[in-house]
């Protein structure tokens, strides 16, 4: 056995409990400071950073949002009001669906008319499960509304026909009269929807059809040719883009693709190590360190994309969506390893934090981004169980980080200590900071499981007079909420720190995120 598996083998028993519930001894104090100018910001901050993403796959839809008109649960039209109402507390802006995955198999024709007519299908990629087409277009167009959140639906392009997607534009699109329009008016809706997202397959790389670049370049050109703008309705059409650090793909992407066809390109990039994934709970440290080292990584790799794009496209008129991010651990014991159920702790917030907080510093380019998944799947904000929803701590920073929505990206230099672990090392913080009506939000990430940091910020081009905070943080990295103490982790009020002559001394403790409005 390899020296550096023995010692992580060994720390299970001899560093940490079994659970790894560190101690919130604090055993030494970072110094920390962030310059913050007021009067410098540029560029907005998109909402729809702060998108989701919700695929047929587990319990996300069914039993998730679809519960069926004569559910006993409570429902609008068969959708979960107790869901609705959360997902708006955090005024999601917008819902990408059916997949993933299962977008490349999906046919919407089978999802749409009266329910008990509609064909059955099995979910290949999804743990062959049988779905009956119960939640189709119409029922997703309501959510959506419901929600108030812009629908971005995702094409069949590994398995679909370039009719096939031009047909469902029109369906949802049209005003005049036509065969779809009517159809879609057959089925109960007069008026259209209006949906301006259209992503054009999906990870057609890998399930959505293993292409090389070359051969989804041209179809992509195809299937969005025929992808229609009706009335005043405006596509932002969307390219199935590349797989973590495949920088080949958008450089194919890019260079053959015109950009006026493109609103956005797509990048997936989940934080997870694919060949020994790990438990959600009860993870020893240094599974604890290496996901928030991999999780500092999206930076690189972004980084490293985007030069691809300013290539092409020096004024960053396309998008760079990452429509799918977040966690990827082992499924919880005794669950159907296609659901992909997993549990979500005080960990998974803060590779949410960490996430936002980059996104938001690369705007200029990263303007929609959707977290994987909603409900009941990967890092999900929202757990159910028949009439039972808890919220999980990822939730509470979508929550917490509403404020950065449409808000000016403030100009920020962060000076911080580090997390070792091992002999390597991580930021211990992470920020950003926006301005919106003139108040100040400011979001800090402290991944340090053990020290403090002592944190002073230099507000300057502003006067500022007062402050109020919100922490979320537990004795435990591995805390989560469950239906029965669904408190354990969620944000409280944070009464410390000191404002003076435009400068905020604050501590900001060990394995938090701090999130302070100041005004």
């Amino acid at each position: 056995m390899k020296q550096k598996e023995f010692i992580k083998k060994i720390s299970l028993f001899l560093i940490l409990p079994a659970a790894l519930l560190l101690s919130s001894t604090v055993l030494a104090q970072h110094e920390a400071r962030i310059v913050i100018n007021a009067d410098l910001g540029e560029q907005q901050i998109s909402r729809h950073i702060y998108g989701h993403f919700s695929e047929h796959l587990g319990e996300c839809i069914y039993g998730g949002y679809w519960v069926g008109e004569d559910s006993d649960i409570p429902n609008t039209r068969g959708i979960r009001n107790d869901v609705v109402d959360a997902l708006k507390a955090t005024n999601i802006p917008n819902l990408r669906w059916p997949g993933g995955c299962f977008a490349d198999e999906y046919h919407w024709m089978d999802g749409i008319g009266p329910r008990e007519e509609r064909p059955t299908m099995i979910n290949t990629h999804w743990g062959g499960v049988t779905e009956d087409n119960s939640f189709g277009t119409h029922e997703f167009l309501d959510l959506c509304e419901q929600l108030d959140a812009e629908p971005i639906i995702v094409g069949n392009v590994g398995s679909g026909t370039v009719e096939e997607l031009s047909k469902w534009v029109e369906y949802v699109n049209f005003d005049g009269v036509s065969p779809m329009a009517n159809l879609r008016r057959e089925h109960g809706r007069e008026d259209p929807w209006g949906v301006v997202y259209w992503g054009i397959g999906n990870e057609n790389w890998g399930c959505g059809g293993h292409m090389t670049p070359e051969h989804y370049a041209i179809l992509y050109r195809n299937y969005a040719t025929y992808a229609r703008n009706y009335g005043d309705t405006r596509l932002r059409k969307i390219a199935g883009g590349a797989n973590v650090n495949d920088y080949n793909w958008t450089e194919v992407m890019m260079r053959t693709i015109p950009h006026w066809l493109m609103w956005g390109l797509s990048l997936h990039h989940y934080t997870t190590d694919w060949y020994n994934k790990g438990p959600a709970t009860g993870f020893p440290e240094y599974r604890y360190f290496d996901i928030i080292n991999r999780c500092y990584d999206i930076e690189h790799v972004i980084r490293r994309h985007m030069t691809v794009m300013d290539r092409y496209d020096p004024q960053k008129n396309v998008a760079l969506v990452v429509d799918e991010w977040g966690t990827w651990y082992d499924v919880e014991p005794g669950t159907n390893p296609g659901f992909l159920f997993q549990q979500n702790t005080l960990r998974d917030a803060f590779v949410a934090g960490i996430s936002l907080n980059y996104f938001n510093e690369m705007s200029e380019r990263v303007r929609m981004a959707n977290i994987a998944q909603t409900v009941n799947v990967l890092q999900a904000l929202i757990h159910t169980e028949d009439e039972k929803m808890v919220l999980t701590p990822t939730y509470h920073i979508f929550e917490m980080y509403k404020g950065h929505h449409d808000a000016t990206l403030l100009p920020l230099h962060l000076e911080t200590g580090y997390y070792e672990f091992e002999g390597e090392s991580v930021p211990a913080l992470s920020a950003s900071a926006s301005k919106k009506d003139g108040r100040i939000l400011l979001s800090v990430v402290n991944v340090d499981p053990r020290q403090d940091s002592e944190l002073m910020v230099d507000l300057r081009g502003q006067d500022v007079s007062d402050f109020s905070a919100r922490i979320l943080t537990a004795d435990e990295l591995d805390a989560h909420n469950t239906y029965d103490n669904p408190d354990e982790v969620v944000p409280q009020e944070f009464n410390s720190g000191r404002l003076s002559n435009n400068e905020l001394r604050v501590t900001i403790p060990a394995k938090s995120v701090v999130v302070f409005e100041i005004n």
